[in-house]
């Protein structure tokens, strides 16, 4: 596996690899679900290049850029062991140089839900990942359901700006418990880590619910808030029953349902979400 640092140097290599290439963007510390999306990407690509960028854009002031947990060689050890034939790991002075001022905005999908509590997060998200495209060049490009929210986002963004790559969002690695995998979930303490296993347990009791008859927006919400708010040690930020493409908000009778939700648990914000 080769690994470059500035733009010149991914052009020069990336013009080597043989198509179709596959893309994995990441903030690095990885675990099983980032290496998931990579091993993907090996099956359908013929060659596979991944980043590490640890993105200051899509940070507010008030969260945790400094504290984001890093560790460069084992994750370069754990991509080279899945396949990955090229790693980029710019620095921020590559990816936003002195007197950078272009920003790419994607208007209505980012309004709700996350973009509600962290209005400038998905315009970081979406110029570094347009960016990271830009170099890369891709065919396709592999995202997590994890961060479901970013996946319609990026889809939107990839569709209305004619980006020739197709987006594959791939399904949530989680824990044995049910936690979804996340570099975040590292913050917790044990009577956290127990505590967070909540999000899953919610959201698989309005599964249940859903299949066995119940399909009102308003009670699954309901459903899922109750258990929630019974853990004394989570907060619930949002739950949401959208529609999975739209994100607009259900009401009444709903048939096919995205529930996402974010909960604090202690200082932790962890997100989960399900498709029924």
């Amino acid at each position: 596996m080769k690994t470059v640092t500035t733009i010149s140097e991914l052009r020069a290599e990336r013009a080597k690899l043989t198509g179709p290439v596959g893309f994995v963007p990441t903030m690095g510390y990885l675990h099983a679900g980032h290496l998931s999306l990579a091993r993907r990407a090996r099956e359908e690509c013929a060659s596979v290049v991944a980043s590490i960028f640890v993105n200051p854009t899509q940070f507010a002031p008030t969260e945790d850029l400094a504290s984001y947990p890093r560790d460069l060689a084992r994750d370069s050890h754990l991509l080279e062991d899945t396949g990955v034939d090229l790693l980029w790991t710019p620095t921020p002075e590559v990816m936003y140089p002195e007197g950078f001022q272009t920003w790419v905005t994607v208007d209505e999908v980012t309004k709700v839900l996350e973009g509600a509590s962290r209005p400038t997060h998905f315009r970081g998200v979406t110029t570094v990942v347009a960016k990271l495209f830009n170099g890369v060049q891709p065919q396709r490009a592999y995202f997590g359901q994890k961060d479901a929210q970013q996946a319609v986002v990026i889809r939107r963004m990839v569709q209305d700006l004619n980006f020739p790559i197709e987006i594959v969002v791939c399904p949530i690695v989680r824990e044995p418990d049910g936690l979804a995998l996340s570099s975040r979930n590292t913050y917790l303490d044990s009577a956290q880590r127990q505590a967070a296993t909540v999000l899953s347990r919610s959201l698989n009791a309005a599964k249940d619910a859903f299949h066995a008859g119940q399909h009102d927006a308003d009670k699954l919400r309901a459903l899922v808030t109750e258990i929630v708010n019974a853990e004394p040690l989570a907060d619930l930020e949002y739950i949401s029953c959208a529609h999975p493409d739209t994100l607009q908000e259900h009401k009444g009778k709903v048939d096919r349902v995205l529930f996402s939700m974010a909960v604090r648990v202690g200082r932790t914000r962890l997100i989960d979400n399900l498709i029924v």
